[in-house]
């Protein structure tokens, strides 16, 4: 089941779902719309290595936009710093960015209840794209939980993303133990 707008706010006001900034028009019928944030980052190496720290470069996106190109992946955030309680949030790419031949994830697409911060997102273009900080990028959709949760994300002491911040946050694979 997928919570409805009317339930949205109702969580909102509840202060179990927390979206900053919050704007009432990019509420849809059961999702809410999330914005490219002003900031994208690539990896400095080619190559990547999963047991190593891959590190990345954080640029601006001009206010011309910037181009997207195809076989690079770079990673974005979305503007809107959010919390999520009680739900499982999901975040999805819109179809008008899809349209554009634009991923805006990978495989990252589920939150978990507790999760605090601003999304990062992997984002990859099948054809050459302008894209712009502040146009929509995607939507997030929340789904209840059944049963209680004994552990939220942002209280974990191995949570590797809880309090993400308002620029991409680069794989922290490395952290695991393989």
């Amino acid at each position: 089941m997928i919570l409805s707008d009317k339930r949205i706010l109702e969580e909102i006001e509840k202060k179990t779902i927390k979206i900053e900034p919050y704007v009432r028009s990019c509420l849809g019928s059961n999702s809410y719309d999330v914005h490219l944030g002003k900031y994208l980052a690539t990896y400095k190496d080619e190559v990547l290595d999963a047991r190593k720290h891959n590190e990345i470069n954080h640029f601006e996106i001009p206010v011309e936009g910037y181009v997207l190109e195809p076989g690079i992946l770079y990673l974005g955030v979305t503007e809107e710093y959010t919390e999520t309680h009680s739900h499982v949030p999901f975040l999805e790419g819109k179809s008008s960015t899809g349209r554009l031949g634009i991923d805006i994830h990978a495989t990252a697409g589920k939150g978990d209840v507790g999760f605090c911060g601003n999304w990062t997102l992997e984002i990859s273009s099948k054809i050459p794209v302008r894209v712009y900080a502040g146009m929509p990028i995607g939507q997030l959709i929340y789904f209840p939980v059944d049963g209680e949760v004994m552990e939220k994300y942002n209280t974990k002491k191995n949570a590797k993303y809880s309090g993400q911040p308002n620029r991409p946050v680069e794989s922290m694979m490395w952290k695991n133990e393989f």
